[in-house]
């Protein structure tokens, strides 16, 4: 029920986990959410720096007007009848240091989780963005646990959404360990393969210029490829009985437009297939599908996500 929720989505990236909103160049307007829901998405992602918002000491109190900032985006969209994400993105301190920042990171979710608490279900939290570096698969799985006991205390029957070790991909699926009894959860897994592809020209992938120019073309070999990672997804979740996001996947915009709608649709395709809720990464950036400068979408790649009935 709660997955069905969630539904066809779409990230507002590039915003709220940047430093300081507004600094990698997306600020979010009220009119962004009325946008999406028009568009025919049932939910948005919002990925969030909550490490960038808090003091610098224990117990590390978030800043209100930051807090309020999000109460007042979570409004928007729920007024959109869009679902909610909120996440925990870009605490690269954790990643490098997790036994030093864990009392923080379950502080910072006991706040966030206080804060939010009086929110109906359409609201969802997501306990952390692509887990990597020294928080290894075994400690991520020590650490989600406590932080989804964290969140209990006041959100007893929210839906979480926990991501997999190294980096959210679909490969580390099987590594990760879901707290025993826990049933109100979701899994959600990151998509862009092949990296080659999807990130080709990317300013921040070192030799990524070297990419430019790969094509995707729906060839057979191609499809069964990607349908086999899907597919083994799929294959693991109903082991666990468990329902699977599909919470980031998109191409860069340096790909040639008709190979990222023929990319965009046949993951959004296979998501569907195999019984995922999605969110396309991104809205209105690198990835995006929509143009804040003219307001209009990518009619090519709004069309790949969400083709006529």
């Amino acid at each position: 029920m709660q997955n069905k929720l969630l539904g066809r989505g779409v990230n507002i990236g590039n915003a709220l986990e940047a430093p300081n909103e507004g600094e990698w160049g997306v600020t979010i307007q009220p009119d962004y959410f009325e946008k999406i829901a028009s568009a025919g998405f049932t939910s948005v992602r919002i990925p969030v720096r909550w490490s960038a918002h808090c003091s610098p000491n224990f117990p590390y109190k978030i800043e209100t007007s930051f807090l309020e900032r999000i109460r007042e985006v979570i409004d928007q969209a729920l007024m959109n009848r869009l679902a909610v994400i909120i996440n925990m993105h870009h605490f690269d301190e954790l990643y490098s240091s997790p036994e030093e920042e864990r009392v923080k990171f379950l502080n910072l979710w006991q706040q966030i989780a206080e804060y939010f608490s009086a929110y109906d279900n359409r609201l969802f939290f997501e306990i952390l963005n692509e887990p990597n570096g020294n928080l290894t698969p075994v400690k991520w799985n020590t650490f989600l646990a406590d932080a989804i006991n964290t969140v209990r205390v006041t959100n007893p029957s929210r839906t979480i959404l926990i991501g997999t070790p190294e980096w959210g991909g679909l490969s580390s699926i099987d590594e990760l360990i879901l707290p025993a009894g826990e049933k109100n959860i979701i899994v959600t897994v990151h998509y862009y393969q092949p990296f080659n592809f999807t990130h080709q020209g990317a300013e921040w992938i070192n030799g990524s210029n070297n990419w430019l120019g790969i094509k995707w073309s729906s060839s057979a070999a191609e499809l069964s490829v990607m349908e086999e990672h899907f597919r083994m997804a799929s294959f693991w979740a109903k082991s666990q009985g468990v329902a699977l996001n599909l919470g980031e996947f998109g191409s860069y915009r340096k790909a040639d437009i008709q190979s990222r709608v023929n990319w965009t649709a046949s993951v959004r395709s296979f998501a569907e297939k195999y019984g995922m809720s999605w969110h396309y990464w991104e809205f209105c950036a690198g990835f995006g599908i929509y143009d804040p400068v003219t307001g209009e979408y990518d009619e090519r790649l709004l069309g790949a996500l969400l083709p006529p009935a």
